[in-house]
């Protein structure tokens, strides 16, 4: 590495230093609108291209390529900022672009050198994005460049020294940067007068600055600088910190959203929906144990039937009851394939280590479907390949990336055929529709919503007390919004009259307090039939809730009677970062909502309620565990549930 390179590489670790070592910003209120002031640079500049030929009296013999220098500039600057993200900078200064070519050797055996002084007035105009809570920004912008020194000196050993001016230089040059910089506060926060000192960085690419009308001698530089700046701020009329504390009292804001009536139990006829994969463990292509297998004479007695009249109390947070209906997965095609003889399946397994693998996992599904269910092996096709047809691993890595491969490690069930599949959202099998019971089903839940506390809070928590002076903690939360199961708040009780203080720590590490009450009541007579649905996504961030929108408007709206209350949540597996599954689960579920209100609104339905919302990876309310591909498969999910009048 050569040592402009090196002083290069160690101005920027420094630079970038120096940037990070302050992270708090001053308040933005203070700051003015316009800046004046000077900048100081120095410029490392890189040669590249051919140059041999001087002027018109100097041809040297032989051409110089390479090069790099260290230029100064200089520049008086200007800064209009009329908010704390955008803004307008203008440098206008001395540009010097000189250097040294790399030494080469004439046809003589004679070293010969070449430096420039290559120098320019230059106009720089650039857009300033910064940051409301920082003094970091970037800029970027075309450079007008005029020449005015264009001086070189040119050795060969064994002739005398020249020195003279290039010719046809170009005299101006339009190209561009990019660069990176932070203002450092000099004055104090309630001074009106503001000083800045502004450490900066920035990028000249190549294109643009072909120095001349001939060759092709070509110049990029990288700038490290430092700018003195002076404005005009507006007076403080209160201290920095105080206004501190006001704004997340402005920002955050409290609700409470209590049924009317809290139920306790329901009956619920759940559509299920089945994924068409099987799973295998990492070190073995077995199909693994955790699905259910059957003996020829259990298979000859297995019905799909029997598993939709399966009572249970397990609806609420993880779904054993869910998670046993997909187990059954290889017994739920063997019954559909020897019920429907026309039918025919493709078994596509995938494995990182080989489509030979992949072919293996394949071929074990189909065995145990001739050997148990006595499906024709003519019916049942099989593949392998590395991966699979819809892969979670995507180009660009993960940090999860083990997790990925391991909801890769699978067999794909594909057909053709309306008995088997229902194209809905992709190749999924046909649901089931179990009959259960739901404990502390979601129109059961008090919601609490703190609005604006991703942005100023840490943590919330709230103190629920009764009117016996009985006190609830529940918290600390993140998120804005939180449910809570009625009864859990109830306990024992038949109905209460509460208190709820919320008190939540800003990112200041400052306290706020809101506080709000709430009537709850037992519901203890039958309750009509509720309806479950959900729909399922891959791990493909385009996938859109539309695909669901033939199944939604046919199957699930038609449910919906006058006054229902429609409850739809959003949820997604741990893959991913939590703002982004947030962000996520919220669409998607809000997507969800529109379709069934134009569904409704078309059908001429009234008075349908809505609570609707996401809760992303969130694992207290996730209705599966991330421990199996398979839960976090079915994690990526819509959940809609029609509550009748």
């Amino acid at each position: 590495m050569s040592t402009i390179n090196k002083i290069m590489q160690r101005l920027t670790i420094l630079l970038l230093m120096i940037i990070f070592a302050q992270s708090k910003a001053e308040a933005q209120n203070l700051q003015p609108t316009w800046w004046f002031g000077l900048s100081g640079a120095a410029n490392f500049n890189f040669y590249d291209g051919t140059t041999q030929r001087m002027n018109n009296s100097l041809f040297v013999p032989t051409a110089f390529h390479k090069g790099e220098g260290i230029r100064p500039f200089g520049s008086i600057l200007m800064e209009y900022r009329p908010g704390p993200v955008w803004g307008f900078m203008l440098n206008l200064g001395y540009d010097g672009r000189g250097g040294k070519f790399d030494n080469v050797i004439a046809p003589c055996d004679c070293p010969a050198t070449l430096k420039t002084n290559l120098s320019y007035w230059t106009i720089e105009p650039n857009l300033r994005l910064g940051s409301p809570t920082s003094n970091f920004y970037f800029f970027a912008g075309p450079r007008v460049a005029f020449n005015f020194d264009k001086e070189f000196w040119y050795t060969q050993e064994k002739q005398p020294d020249t020195d003279g001016e290039f010719s046809a230089i170009r005299k101006t040059l339009l190209s561009g940067q990019i660069g990176v910089g932070y203002d450092f506060q000099l004055s104090p926060v309630s001074n009106e007068n503001k000083v800045a000192l502004s450490p900066f960085v920035s990028y000249h690419p190549y294109f643009g600055q072909d120095t001349r009308t001939i060759e092709s001698w070509s110049v990029s530089t990288l700038r490290a600088g430092v700018a003195l700046k002076f404005g005009k701020g507006k007076a403080a009329a209160i201290i920095e910190e105080a206004a501190q504390v006001m704004a997340p009292v402005r920002d955050v804001n409290f609700s409470v959203r209590a049924p009317k009536y809290v139920p306790l139990k329901r009956q619920v006829s759940e559509t299920l929906p089945l994924r068409n994969y099987v799973f295998f463990d990492e070190g073995s292509s077995q199909i693994p144990n955790r699905y259910v297998m059957l003996s020829k004479d259990q298979a000859n007695s297995f019905r799909e039937v029997q598993l939709q009249s399966v009572q249970t109390e397990s609806m609420t947070g993880r779904s054993a009851r869910q998670l046993n209906v997909y187990h059954n997965i290889l017994n739920i095609t063997g019954d559909r394939m020897r019920s429907n003889p026309g039918t025919r399946i493709s078994l596509s397994g995938a494995s990182m280590k080989g489509a030979r693998e992949g072919k293996e996992f394949a071929e074990a599904i189909k065995y145990y479907l001739v050997d148990r269910f006595g499906i024709d092996g003519n019916r049942i096709t099989t593949d392998g390949r590395t991966k699979p047809l819809i892969p979670s691993e995507q180009p660009g890595g993960s940090k999860e990336l083990t997790l990925l491969r391991e909801g890769d490690r699978r067999v794909d069930i594909v057909s053709s055929s309306p008995e088997l599949m229902l194209e809905v959202g992709g190749g999924m099998m046909k649901p089931v529709t179990i009959d259960a019971i739901q404990v502390d089903p979601m129109d059961s839940h008090v919601v609490f919503q703190v609005g604006g506390a991703r942005e100023v809070l840490k943590s919330w928590s709230m103190d629920i007390s009764n009117d016996q002076g009985s006190t609830q903690r529940f918290g600390p939360y993140t998120r804005e919004v939180v449910n809570i199961p009625g009864k859990d708040i109830l306990g024992n009780r038949a109905e209460g009259n509460y208190k709820v203080v919320m008190s939540g720590e800003t990112q200041n590490g400052l306290t706020i307090r809101k506080e709000s009450t709430v009537r709850l009541e037992r519901q203890t007579e039958t309750l009509e039939k509720a309806y479950r649905f959900s729909i399922l996504f891959d791990f493909d961030k385009t996938k859109s809730v539309d695909s669901y929108e033939k199944f939604i408007v046919e199957t699930v709206v038609p449910l919906i009677s006058d006054g229902s209350r429609v409850i739809i949540h959003g949820h997604t597996d741990i893959i991913g970062s939590e703002e982004y599954n947030n962000t996520l689960s919220e669409s998607r579920a809000m997507q969800t909502q529109k379709i069934i209100e134009r569904a409704v609104n078309a059908a001429g339905k009234r008075n349908v309620r809505y609570d609707t919302i996401g809760y992303g990876e969130d694992p207290s309310q996730s209705p599966f565990e991330n421990n199996l591909p398979e839960e976090r498969f079915y994690n990526r999910t819509v959940i809609i549930d029609i509550v009748p009048n």
